[in-house]
């Protein structure tokens, strides 16, 4: 089953930390996740609520989704997933009324570190596989914190919102 691992960083934004694992949901009509009947009535699946809340709480003034490309870079099927995610939680957070800009940064070799990590920590493989998406989720929000430090800038690729035409004309 895929996950979806949670971090976040500190309000000044200097340090990631795990927050939770959320399981994937299969979009409408779409790939990825368990696809076990999790959309509300509004259409957002329950990863995606799970995360529009979650930055709701915590005032996120961004949140980063990894972009998983090949190593040589290009993009796949997964990486196609992940924008299509992006796009439905742009949506999502705007429908709660949350002004947090959604971002994409690439994830490349984070699962392999997130494992490196936790195995030098001592965690045997089976135990760490609850934590691996949380540990992957830390890294891929440290690395972008990091970049938006040294150039004073956002990290990533801004997801714009789509506009969806109103089908109540």
């Amino acid at each position: 089953m895929a996950r979806i691992g949670l971090a976040a960083s500190d309000p000044d934004g200097l340090v990631a930390t795990p927050v939770e694992t959320v399981p994937r949901v299969l979009a409408p009509g779409g790939k990825g996740g368990s696809g076990k009947g999790s959309e509300s009535a509004r259409g957002t699946t329950a990863d995606v609520a799970r995360i529009v809340a979650e930055a709701e709480e915590r005032f996120a003034a961004v949140v980063y989704v990894g972009l998983p490309r090949h190593l040589s870079g290009k993009e796949g099927a997964a990486t196609a997933d992940a924008r299509a995610f992006a796009a439905r939680l742009v949506v999502a957070l705007a429908a709660a009324g949350e002004a947090a800009e959604v971002r994409l940064v690439d994830e490349r070799m984070t699962t392999v570190s997130a494992h490196q990590a936790l195995h030098a920590a001592g965690r045997k493989t089976k135990r760490h596989r609850s934590v691996i998406d949380q540990a992957a989720a830390v890294i891929i929000l440290q690395s972008a914190l990091d970049a938006e430090r040294a150039k004073g800038e956002r990290a990533g690729e801004l997801v714009e919102p789509r506009t969806v035409p109103d089908t109540h004309e």
